[in-house]
C-alpha cells in the first residue's frame, strides 16, 4: 500500500510544480490519496496509482514521440546537405561556390519565412480548407503541446521543396532572384498545397472526416510523406523557372542560334560529389518517410514506421537498378552511367513517397523499377524540349511525384490503409479494389485530382512570379558573367584556385559593369 501511496504522492508533486503538464495531457491537477480505513481507503489509493501511472506513461509517449520527431527531423534536414553535394558534384567547377551558398540560404531564408507565415498557412487551427489563419511567427507557441517540434519537423520539408529548384536553375540564375523565389515558395506556395493535403481542414486531405465537407471522392488524397506536396511542388516549380530562364549557353544551339545535333556537354565536375551527396539524401530519407508517421511511443505506429523504412530501401534499390539498366540498353557506347543510378536511387525514393505507409514491400519494388524507368523516359523528353536542367531534378521530382501518387492509388492495399486513417474505407489501390470485384477507383482519383492541383496552383503562382524577374531583368545573370563562371563573377574567385586565368574576362566584366551604371 504503502509503494501505491508513494507514486501517487510522487506524481501528484510534479503535477502541482508544473500544472501545464497535466493541462496538457488533460488531466486534473488535483487528486487526494484514500483516507480512513478498510475497503474505502484501499479504493481511493488503488484509484489514484491508476491515475499516477497513467499520467507517468502518457509522459512518457509524449516525451518518446518528441524526440523521434526531432531525431527524424535532423535527417531530413541533413538532405540539405545531400543536395548541396549533388548540386555541386553536377555543375562545373566555375560554379561550385554559387549552387553551394543557394542551398545554405534555402536553408537559412526558409527558416525565417517559414517561421513568420508558411506555418501559419499550412497549420492554422482555424477551420478553413485552403489557407491557415493563426500561428504567425509562431506568437501563440506554448511550452506544452507539441507545435515547437512540429514546426521544426515541417520546416525541414519545406526547405526541401525549396531545394529542388536550385539544380535546375545553376550555372545561370542570379541569386537576387533565387532569394526572392526560395521565400515565396516557402512563405506561401508550398504551405498553401500543404493545407490543402496534410492539414486535417484541408479539402484534399484523408483526415478530413471530422470537418463540415465530404472526402475527396470518399477517401481524400493519401500522399503520406511528400511525394505530391514536397516533390511534384519542387519538381514543378523548377520545370516551370527551367522553361522561362532557359538553357545554357551553348547546351542546345551553337553562337550563331543552329540546333546541335547532340547536345553541349556540361558534365559535372565531381561524380566523387554526386555519389556522396546520394548516399546523404537517401540517409535522409529514413528521416523523411518512417519519420512522417510523427509519433512512435504510440501502439501501432512503430510498425508503420518499420514498414516505411522496409519499402524506402526496396525502391530506391530497384530505381537504381532499373535506371542503370535502361541507360545501359539505350547507350551506343555501352557504358554503365553512374548518374543515371545515383539519380534512378532518387526516382524511386520519391516515387515511394506517398505510398511507403500504405504498399507492401513487393509494390515497392515495382514502384521503384518503374520509377528509374520514368526518369530516364522524362529525362531523354526534356533533352528533345530543349529544356535545360542542370541535375535531372525535374525527371526526379516532378515526373517521379505523378508517379509516386499515381502508384499509391494502384497499389495501397486495404488493411494498411485502413491503419492510417484510422476508419474502415471503402476505397483503397485500384488493383485491390479489382480483387474484390467493385473496381472502384475513388482512391486513384483522387491522387490524380490532388497531382493536377498542385502543377496548376503552382505554375499559376510560380509563372508569374518568374515573367516577372525576366521583365525587370532580375531572373538570368549576363552572358559574359555566365562564360566566365558565377563563382568569379558573383563570389570573389573560383571555388578551386586551380582554374584558369580569367583575369582579362573580369576586367571586361567590370568595365562592362561601370559602364552600365548611372553617371553621378
Amino acid at each position: 500500500m504503502s509503494t501505491i501511496q508513494d507514486l501517487c504522492t510522487q506524481s501528484l508533486a510534479v503535477i502541482q510544480a508544473a500544472p501545464w503538464v497535466g493541462t496538457a495531457l488533460g488531466l486534473p491537477t488535483q487528486f487526494t490519496p484514500g483516507g480512513g480505513a478498510g475497503a474505502a481507503a484501499l479504493q481511493g489509493n488503488l484509484a489514484c496509482g491508476v491515475y499516477a501511472s497513467d499520467y507517468l506513461i502518457t509522459e512518457a509517449q509524449y516525451s518518446i514521440s518528441a524526440a523521434y520527431i526531432l531525431y527524424s527531423g535532423s535527417l531530413v534536414f541533413l538532405m540539405q546537405c545531400g543536395f548541396a553535394m549533388l548540386c555541386a558534384g553536377s555543375v562545373r567547377e566555375k560554379n561550385v561556390k554559387n549552387i553551394l551558398l543557394k542551398n545554405l540560404m534555402d536553408a537559412a531564408g526558409g527558416a525565417i519565412a517559414f517561421w513568420a507565415v508558411g506555418y501559419a498557412f499550412a497549420y492554422g487551427d482555424n477551420n478553413g480548407p485552403f489557407i491557415g489563419t493563426n500561428k504567425f511567427f509562431l506568437a501563440n507557441l506554448k511550452v506544452y503541446g507539441d507545435s515547437a517540434q512540429s514546426w521544426f519537423f515541417q520546416w525541414a520539408f519545406a526547405a526541401t521543396a525549396a531545394t529542388i529548384v536550385a539544380g535546375t536553375v545553376a550555372e545561370r540564375c542570379k541569386m537576387v532572384a533565387y532569394f526572392l523565389y526560395s521565400a515565396f515558395l516557402t512563405g506561401f506556395v508550398y504551405p498553401i498545397v500543404v493545407r490543402s493535403i496534410w492539414a486535417p481542414q484541408g479539402w484534399a486531405s484523408a483526415y478530413a472526416a471530422s470537418q463540415n465537407f465530404p472526402l475527396l471522392f470518399g477517401v481524400g488524397m493519401i500522399d503520406f510523406a511528400g511525394s505530391g506536396v514536397v516533390h511534384l511542388t519542387g519538381g514543378t516549380t523548377a520545370l516551370v523557372a527551367a522553361i522561362i530562364l532557359g538553357p545554357r549557353i551553348g547546351r542546345f544551339r551553337d553562337e550563331n542560334g543552329v540546333r546541335l545535333k547532340k547536345p553541349g556537354d556540361m558534365s559535372g565536375h565531381s561524380v566523387t560529389l554526386q555519389v556522396l551527396g546520394t548516399f546523404l539524401l537517401w540517409f535522409g530519407w529514413y528521416g523523411f518517410n518512417p519519420g512522417s508517421v510523427l509519433a512512435i511511443g504510440v501502439p501501432g505506429y512503430y510498425l508503420t514506421a518499420g514498414l516505411c523504412a522496409v519499402n524506402t530501401t526496396l525502391a530506391a534499390a530497384s530505381g537504381a537498378i532499373s535506371a542503370m539498366t535502361l541507360r545501359w540498353l539505350l547507350s551506343d557506347e555501352d557504358v554503365f552511367d553512374i548518374t543515371a543510378v545515383c539519380n534512378g536511387a532518387l526516382s524511386g525514393l520519391v516515387a515511394i513517397t506517398a505510398g511507403c505507409a500504405t504498399v507492401w514491400p513487393w509494390a515497392s519494388v515495382v514502384i521503384g523499377l518503374i520509377g528509374g524507368i520514368v526518369y530516364i523516359g522524362f529525362s531523354n523528353l526534356l533533352l528533345k524540349l530543349e529544356i535545360d536542367d542542370a541535375v535531372d531534378a525535374i525527371p526526379v521530382h516532378f515526373a517521379n511525384g505523378i508517379w509516386g501518387c499515381i502508384a499509391t492509388g494502384l497499389f495501397s492495399s486495404r488493411s494498411l490503409t485502413e491503419a492510417l486513417v484510422g476508419s474502415s474505407v471503402p476505397y483503397y489501390g485500384w488493383f485491390y479494389n479489382w480483387s474484390t470485384g467493385n473496381g472502384y477507383g475513388n482512391l486513384l482519383a483522387a491522387e490524380i485530382v490532388g497531382c493536377i492541383w498542385i502543377i496548376c496552383w503552382c505554375v499559376c503562382l510560380m509563372g508569374p512570379f518568374f515573367l516577372l524577374l525576366k521583365y525587370l531583368n532580375m531572373f538570368r545573370v549576363d552572358e559574359l558573367e555566365e562564360e566566365m563562371g558565377l563563382d568569379v563573377s558573383h563570389h570573389g574567385g573560383p571555388a578551386y584556385p586551380s582554374e584558369g586565368d580569367n583575369s582579362v574576362k573580369v576586367d571586361e566584366m567590370k568595365a562592362k559593369r561601370e559602364s552600365a551604371m548611372p553617371a553621378v
